[in-house]
């Protein structure tokens, strides 16, 4: 069989823009270009899309693209020559808003063409915190306390204060990588932190601060789950958490062991929460569970990334060598998960 022709996206209008960028390098140098007709197309931050030749182009300096929405031979054409090229597979690497959110997947959706990832559902329910946070505790999954308020609302230090308790951790609704994050000590920094993570958003998130473990599960499939054992983030810095800062910028700030050095139950219990948590917020193909240990072994879900990083300094790729399965394998096997999935619901009936 002819190979398919897969389409990398990354970029795009969010401030993880560059985040995005480092993951598709990664994934464009592990594709498996023997199976596939391999395209990158860089998503500016303007939400302009350009046809490069690599991840590491600037986007601006590609051909600029639009797209046909035809079901039938969607394709994307190069404005300038008219020249056009097939849709069939497309890998979304984006980071944050206006593509981890749901947004992108509709589009693409919409083509019915394969999409390796989160669908449009999962993708939503899982960017948005507060919604997150629901539907796990509804299923019984453990969250950390939390309460949520909307740009419009007053918001009273004081009752946050005696409900979650000081410190407490301010969040944008619906960001990663750490962004949009403060920790909250008195009532002084207090309008600080809600005025930055109301800068990415009109609903913010407010949980209870827990002295705890950063631990992380790497987690593929669909219906039929596998998951790695945990991996800990180490913090090595005074840093008050794992701030952006400390993920991309500090190289000395952190230690990860893979694994974890906890109790081979304790690595059970938190894999069966992450896939409960995966299939809750109706997850597909691939994800990254962020979770808390507490030193009294207290386990509470964090949040689930959708489209985890594959930086060199991810932890989802370094999960799954840990578990014997290389950056190339694994994102053959995402891309064969996806294309799977695809077929099955091609059989589902669309019109009567």
């Amino acid at each position: 069989m002819p190979n398919k022709n897969l389409i990398i996206l990354f970029g795009g209008r969010s401030v993880e823009h560059e985040i995005s960028r480092r993951s598709a390098i990664n994934v464009v140098k592990y594709i498996d270009t023997g199976h596939f007709n391999l395209s990158v197309i860089g998503i500016s931050k303007e939400g302009n899309w350009f046809l490069l030749d690599n991840p590491q182009q600037l986007i601006e300096s590609g051909k600029e693209i639009s797209i046909s929405l035809s079901t039938t031979h969607p394709r994307f054409e190069i404005k300038s020559s008219g020249e056009t090229f097939a849709i069939q597979i497309v890998f979304p690497i984006l980071h944050g808003t206006d593509g981890e959110d749901g947004s992108v997947q509709g589009l693409i959706q919409c083509l019915n063409v394969i999409l390796i990832g989160s669908n449009v559902l999962g993708s939503a329910l899982s960017m948005n915190k507060i919604i997150s946070k629901k539907l796990l505790e509804h299923a019984g999954v453990p969250v950390i306390p939390y309460m949520y308020f909307n740009k419009d609302e007053k918001i009273s230090f004081e009752k946050v204060k005696n409900k979650l308790g000081l410190p407490f951790i301010v969040k944008a609704g619906n960001l990663g990588s750490s962004i949009g994050i403060s920790k909250v000590n008195t009532f002084e920094n207090f309008e600080d932190a809600l005025k930055d993570s109301f800068k990415y958003g009109d609903e913010i998130l407010i949980e209870t601060f827990v002295k705890c473990r950063e631990l992380e599960c790497g987690i593929i499939g669909n219906k039929l789950l596998s998951s790695t054992l945990i991996g800990e983030v180490v913090l090595l810095k005074n840093y008050d958490f794992y701030t952006y800062k400390a993920k991309y910028h500090d190289k000395s700030a952190i230690r990860v062991e893979i694994p974890a050095q906890i109790p081979r139950t304790t690595h059970q219990q938190i894999r069966d929460l992450c896939e409960k948590a995966f299939l809750t917020l109706k997850c597909n193909d691939f994800a990254r569970v962020d979770v808390f240990l507490t030193p009294d072994n207290e386990i509470f879900i964090n949040e689930i990334n959708t489209i985890p990083g594959f930086t060199d300094c991810s932890m989802f790729p370094g999960l799954w060598e840990n578990m014997g399965i290389s950056p190339r394998e694994l994102i053959t096997k995402i891309i064969e998960f996806g294309e799977l999935r695809w077929q099955q619901e091609q059989q589902y009936i669309t019109d009567l």
